[in-house]
């Protein structure tokens, strides 16, 4: 009797990531129904940031779980869109994304530092808290576009350049309007703190957005 060799694939990590954000989703639905269905229509109703920003929930449980699927999907993101727009591939071990996605949480863990320090310095604590909060909610809400772009770049459409540009487009439309309803919401402690608002939009978020289109385009 000859023996017989079966390879058996191993899991595909991505496959994992794309499970485990699911999973993230499912939780949020299933333990936080009340402020899931305010997160969910974000875009078109700014309920859940004045609701639960004026009850100084900034670090609660549900906001927590979606910026950490926020976190790793974004990393996942970059890691196709990389691949999608660049001659060069990266390798498929998902070393490049853990690479991402430790930046991506040294990033938002010293950007939040920074603000706070700065609305310390500047006696716009509360103007600094409210644009935290708004900020990452929207981030935490394009991150479903780049999660449904995860999923067509890696099952449907392989390298597809339009979906990348696409999704791009999204997240920047759809973190636009967040800014728009921050403006609306703080205007009158940004008219008052107008150099602090100048020095934030440019360093800490203009900056970063330019410097991730520079890299994807290389």
């Amino acid at each position: 009797m000859e023996t017989i060799y079966r390879n058996v694939d191993s899991l595909d990590w991505i496959t994992l990531i794309i499970f485990i954000s699911l999973i993230l989703l499912a939780l949020g639905k299933y333990l936080f129904k009340g402020m899931f269905s305010n997160f969910i229509i974000l875009p078109f109703n700014n309920k859940y940031v004045t609701l639960y920003n004026k009850k100084g929930k900034l670090f609660n449980w549900f906001h927590l779980l979606l910026t950490f699927f926020q976190l790793i999907n974004f990393s996942l993101f970059i890691f196709l869109a990389k691949n999608s727009l660049s001659s060069q591939k990266i390798d498929s071990y998902p070393i490049f994304f853990f690479l991402v996605l430790g930046i991506l949480i040294i990033y938002l863990l010293v950007k939040i530092g920074i603000q706070m320090a700065n609305g310390f310095v500047f006696n716009a604590n509360e103007l600094v808290t409210g644009l935290i909060f708004n900020k990452i909610s929207y981030f935490n809400y394009s991150s479903c576009i780049a999660f449904l772009a995860n999923i067509i770049l890696t099952y449907i459409l392989k390298d597809s350049k339009p979906v990348v540009y696409l999704s791009i487009f999204c997240i920047l439309f759809i973190n636009g309007i967040g800014l728009v309803n921050a403006l609306r919401n703080h205007q009158k402690l940004i008219s008052i703190n107008i150099f602090y608002f100048i020095l934030y939009l440019c360093a800490l978020e203009i900056a970063p957005l330019v410097l991730i289109g520079s890299y994807l385009n290389d």
